[in-house]
């Protein structure tokens, strides 16, 4: 053999020389057969082709989602439709006295139901419940709430208008007696206004505290005293009754109110009182609109619905 050839087959000096170990390790190593080839061809065809039976039963199910979320949307779109249906188009405006709102619910459907109706020449209610709760259940106890609030009873002789306390007491009954499977309580205050002497008569089941708002900017709470409707049978509710002057401008709210105008949105019994009082000069229309510019800034969602009415003696 020539030197050439010798120094061709000579390993490098640098790479260990592979022990007799290794050697007889690889020599043991059976070569794969083509059958063991194919049968690893077959096991990774199956796998692939269960992989791709879930992806497709996934796809099937997200399709399924989409199209009962889609249709559940549309469902609670026209369930507000039917609640807001259920509210006033138009409030009544009689002699000086004016009404004003804002209503906004957190979300599709509202557990806030409000209503001023012309009780006869010249008697106004004014109504504003609140569901405890949210969603669909609370805006369905609104609708029961809205057709069980009596405020008159028809007698052979006419009529005779039930005071603020007597509606409240029946309205507490009527909830009551429906027994409902599950603790479903409310908020709720009413009142009366004669437009003609400007005698304003209240009554309130665990509703927050109307405030009256004087044309000098005092602000000055409306208590009468009751309980959260549907917990007590034959529970009496106190009436406040009061005599308006020109200028009063008098607050109806729901507990949505003091959370929309709170730190962070947390419940504030104070701060938006003082935002009414910062903006006694305006009047009320700018007043009203001022206050939604401020719930409705930045664009996010409300944590509870809000409803206010204002009644003013101009």
């Amino acid at each position: 053999m020539s030197a050439a050839a010798a120094t061709a087959y000579t390993l490098p000096s640098d790479d260990p020389a592979p022990t007799a170990e290794a050697l007889r390790l690889v020599a043991a190593e059976p070569l794969p057969t083509p059958l063991s080839i194919e049968a690893e061809l077959e096991r990774l065809q199956r796998d692939l082709s269960a992989v791709q039976s879930e992806l497709a039963e996934m796809r099937q199910r997200d399709q399924s989602l989409r199209f009962y979320a889609q249709r559940l949307d549309e469902e609670l779109k026209l369930a507000a439709r039917v609640q807001q249906d259920f509210l006033p188009k138009t409030l009544p405006q009689v002699g000086r006295v004016r009404f004003n709102v804002i209503y906004r619910p957190a979300g599709f459907v509202s557990g806030d139901l409000y209503d001023v109706m012309r009780l006869d020449e010249t008697n106004v209610g004014i109504y504003m419940a609140d569901a405890v709760g949210h969603g669909m259940p609370a805006a369905l106890l609104t609708m029961f709430l809205k057709q069980a609030l009596v405020t008159k009873e028809i007698l052979s002789t006419g009529y005779r208008l039930l005071t603020p306390g007597q509606a409240m007491e029946r309205l507490n009954d009527a909830l009551v007696a429906q027994n409902l499977s599950q603790a479903t309580f409310a908020t709720a205050v009413y009142g009366t206004l004669d437009t003609r002497s400007l005698t304003l008569t209240i009554a309130r089941g665990g509703h927050p505290t109307p405030i009256r708002l004087t044309k000098e900017g005092e602000v000055q709470p409306l208590e009468a005293e009751g309980s959260l409707l549907g917990i007590f049978p034959n529970e009496k509710f106190a009436e406040h009754t009061m005599q308006l002057e020109t200028g009063d401008r008098v607050f109806l709210f729901t507990d949505g109110v003091e959370v929309a105008f709170g730190g962070d949105r947390t419940l504030d019994t104070n701060q938006w009182r003082e935002e009414i009082r910062n903006r006694r000069e305006l009047a009320t229309a700018s007043l009203m609109s001022d206050l939604a510019r401020l719930v409705d800034a930045g664009g996010k969602p409300l944590k509870d619905d809000l409803t206010m009415i204002v009644l003013e003696v101009e």
